[in-house]
């Protein structure tokens, strides 16, 4: 049977939003899962908003296209909620996921109505404290494997360690920061 999972990104150019998705997706497949990371392709250009994709699944995914009915929406830039209609085929038993200092009540308003769950985490605040930038997408990242429990919370750490180390293998002193930030994602997101 399919458990497939399939996660809309929204972001703006630069901060992360596909990078994200893609580490998604490697720490997906690393613990046995099919999946897909991908970025919908339009004329992307720092700031301008972006969207990014998600299909994980037990089974071998056979769709190839963009994700129109997501169980899970990820923002990370709340922004977007006044341009971009984000909950736009959200399935009501799945949830959103916004990049916030404002509560739901303040954001409801922009939702278009939408009744399932809401997650808001200030992952600003969090990247900055944790990594000196604002990279939102650290943060994010966890937030959606908590909110989503896609991948055991243990699991993802212990990976996200192994692919930051090589990534960043020439900067060691960014992987305590990015893993900070996604522990502490893990914890703060309401």
């Amino acid at each position: 049977m399919s458990n497939m999972v399939e996660i809309r990104w929204h972001g703006r150019g630069g901060q992360g939003a596909k990078t994200a998705a893609l580490l998604l997706a490697d720490v997906a497949f690393k613990t046995g899962k099919f999946v897909q990371g991908f970025p919908e392709y339009g004329p992307e250009r720092m700031g301008a908003p972006i969207t990014a994709y998600n299909r994980i699944d037990n089974k071998k995914i056979t769709i190839h296209s963009n994700i129109y009915e997501p169980d899970f929406v990820v923002v990370v830039d709340d922004t977007l909620l006044q341009s971009v209609n984000v909950t736009s085929g959200l399935k009501e038993d799945g949830a959103i996921i916004i990049n916030t200092t404002k509560s739901k009540e303040e954001i409801s308003n922009h939702l278009n109505g939408y009744e399932g769950c809401v997650y808001t985490l200030d992952a600003k605040k969090i990247s900055l404290e944790s990594l000196g930038k604002n990279f939102p997408n650290t943060p994010m990242l966890g937030a959606v494997v908590k909110v989503s429990e896609i991948v055991d919370e243990d699991t993802f750490i212990k990976e996200m360690e192994k692919s930051f180390q090589h990534k960043f293998a020439s900067k060691p002193e960014v992987i305590k920061g990015n893993m900070e930030a996604l522990s502490r994602s893990l914890k703060e997101v309401k």
